[in-house]
């Protein structure tokens, strides 16, 4: 018994044990040091972080070890705080402490325009990294977060804010975020006002902008209108909420409006009516007739206004092509507001090689390869109902690397290749009397050429026969069904891409040789054919040599899709300014395609019984949304073009 009293409450056995573990300790930490399995580890307190935090924002309540005291301008509460908490969450307190501002040296600074409430909030977040967002109190907190620059804070308020858009109170929320300097909360507004324009105008907080404020709104090309007619609406309408004081503005936002791209009557019932006698109006309005009784010299007169907001240039469709596979089958639509491709439909069978003409809301497929056999059907697709369909009878002769085009009515499928060798025939399909008959054959036979109408004629751009690459061009009067040799190319074009815009037509890239010599040499420049003086320039090149790229016109620019660079089938997409002179890039395909067929479409179909003759809406080389270009086949227009068929590499 006395042994375990003193085992239990001796001092010094108590020391000896101690002792006893030391030395072994030390003698199994000598052991393991020695061992070759090491028992060292590093220990990370997963809670570490949180339990200081929790441990700062109690010294926080209790105001120990606080080192200055914030004051509200705005009520003057005092909020005591951490140095060292409120620099290392906000770069504006790590400037001001950390810097020679006089403020690191102060015990009590005064922050004016702020907040108690808010600034309180924003405090208890630097220690806890949580806060309530209200929407009573969401735009104080981030006017005040933007001062203390915590983003992520100013990111929160903007998306809660975001969430609460509105019609009605989109453009208060745009106003508020540039006066706070907050971009992220200022696009978002904006783009939200742009979307929804139609429904912006009718609220009262449209109509309470001032003349600089709508100026910056009526400005954008972003606005998502159907027509430029809202646009003019929408100026009427404002003008109107206060016509004493507002008429004074009337001539410099007129001159926002694209008068040029209203109908002749609409500007007549409407727009000088508003004029009055004022010089600068009646000038915005000569230039709108100008444009419309003048279309041959659109090129000398275009200016920002003739130029359609991207809502109103319609879309873009991409149909096949080839993809390194087996061929491509999916139809892409591109959205030149969002600057995006999406999927539309896919096509019923792989084809490759056939061309693309708009009839009306049908998208008509012409002839073209499956793999096996040239083809000389053609379908139909319905872009209202999203359906295929046969319209069109066959033609009369199989045909792929064809380009077809739709002229003053009929449509025409050019040249090509038979399966057994190169055609130069060109067939016609009558929509009245729904059947095909041959016209007057080309001088050269031409597979993978160009075809584009300008002019109220049918061109013919290069192309290849087999052995050689042309540079000759075509020309098709269907008056008097002939065809005329125009000047030739600077260089030979095999699978080119042509378009026309703003009465010139545009040849793109190309192979210079067929594709099965080994010194075939894909091109990167572009031409451009002026028919006043029949002359070929040079012009910005592509950023990438390729051929079989895919051709279209939309709005103002021309539209360069795809191809293939000799290694690979391309997703690139550029567009070309003419004013300028350059190609910019712009989203790019979702599916590599070289040989797509591309066409414009509007974004809306007029009903097909206000046609006539069965006449075809442009479907590249025209704006979808200008008047004088509703109709291929009208007179007033010498820059409507149809979609050209470029093809594959392969014959």
């Amino acid at each position: 018994m006395s042994n375990e009293m003193s085992c239990k409450g001796s001092p010094t056995s108590s020391a000896s044990v101690r002792a006893s573990l030391v030395t072994d300790e030390s003698h199994f930490s000598l052991a393991s040091l020695n061992s070759s399995v090491s028992q060292d580890e590093f220990f990370r307190c997963r809670d570490h972080s949180d339990l200081v935090l929790k441990r700062m924002q109690d010294y926080l309540q209790s105001e120990k070890l606080c080192d200055v005291v914030l004051i509200a301008g705005v009520d003057g509460r005092r909020i005591p705080a951490h140095r060292l908490v409120l620099s290392a969450s906000s770069a504006y307190f790590s400037a001001m402490f950390t810097g020679q501002l006089r403020e690191s040296q102060q015990e009590e600074i005064t922050l004016q325009e702020v907040s108690g409430e808010a600034l309180n909030s924003l405090i208890q977040y630097c220690y806890t990294g949580a806060i309530e967002i209200r929407e009573d109190t969401v735009e104080t907190l981030l006017a005040t977060a933007c001062l203390l620059q915590l983003s992520t804070i100013v990111g929160a308020c903007c998306n809660f804010l975001a969430r609460q858009l509105h019609p009605s109170n989109c453009l208060g929320f745009s106003l508020f975020a540039e006066q706070q300097g907050c971009t992220a909360l200022l696009k978002l507004a904006t783009a939200y006002t742009c979307q929804h324009f139609q429904q912006v105008w009718k609220n009262q907080e449209f109509f309470m902008l001032d003349a600089a404020q709508l100026a910056n709104l009526l400005g954008s090309d972003d606005l998502n209108v159907p027509n430029e007619q809202e646009v003019f609406h929408a100026l009427m309408a404002w003008i109107q909420y206060d016509a004493e004081g507002r008429k004074r503005h009337i001539p410099e936002l007129l001159a926002l409006i694209k008068l040029p791209l209203l109908q002749p009557s609409f500007i007549v019932d409407h727009v000088e009516a508003l004029c009055g006698g004022a010089n600068e109006c009646q000038q915005l309005v000569m230039e709108a007739f100008k444009w419309h009784l003048i279309p041959g010299r659109r090129s000398l007169i275009a200016t920002a206004r003739t130029r359609p907001r991207k809502s109103t240039m319609g879309r873009l469709l991409a149909v096949g092509g080839m993809d390194g596979h087996k061929g491509a089958i999916s139809i892409e639509s591109y959205d030149p507001r969002l600057d995006k491709w999406t999927l539309l439909k896919n096509m019923p069978t792989r084809r490759l090689q056939f061309g693309v003409a708009v009839l009306e809301d049908k998208l008509i497929i012409v002839g073209g390869r499956d793999g096996l056999k040239t083809l000389n059907t053609v379908d139909s697709f319905d872009l209202n109902t999203m359906c295929w369909s046969t319209l069109v009878p066959p033609m009369g002769t199989p045909r792929h690397g064809l380009g077809v085009a739709f002229l003053e009515g009929p449509l025409y499928a050019v040249g090509g290749h038979d399966g057994w060798s190169y055609l130069n025939t060109v067939e016609r399909w009558d929509p009245s009397a729904r059947t095909w008959s041959y016209v007057a054959p080309m001088s050269a036979m031409r597979s993978t050429a160009g075809v584009a109408v300008l002019g109220g004629r049918l061109y013919v751009v290069g192309g290849r026969d087999g052995s050689v690459c042309h540079r000759t061009v075509e020309c098709y009067d269907p008056h008097t069904n002939k065809w005329t040799l125009r000047a030739p190319m600077n260089q030979r074009r095999g699978c080119v891409g042509v378009g026309v815009l703003n009465g010139f037509l545009y040849a793109l890239g190309g192979h210079d040789c067929p594709p099965s010599n080994p010194a075939v040499c894909r091109t990167d420049t572009v031409e451009r054919y002026d028919p006043t003086t029949d002359t070929w320039t040079l012009i910005a090149s592509l950023s990438v040599g390729r051929d079989a790229i895919g051709v279209s016109v939309l709005g103002d620019f021309l539209v360069a899709l795809g191809g293939y660079d000799g290694i690979q089938y391309l997703k690139i997409v550029e567009q070309y300014d003419a004013e300028t002179n350059e190609w910019t890039p712009i989203a790019p395909v979702n599916y590599s395609r070289a040989g797509a067929c591309v066409v414009a479409i509007p974004n809306t179909f007029p009903n097909p019984a206000s046609t006539t003759g069965g006449v075809a809406l442009p479907s590249t080389g025209a704006n979808p949304s200008s008047p004088n270009n509703a109709i291929a086949s009208s007179a007033s227009s010498s820059t409507v073009n149809v979609p050209v068929a470029n093809n594959s590499t392969t014959v």
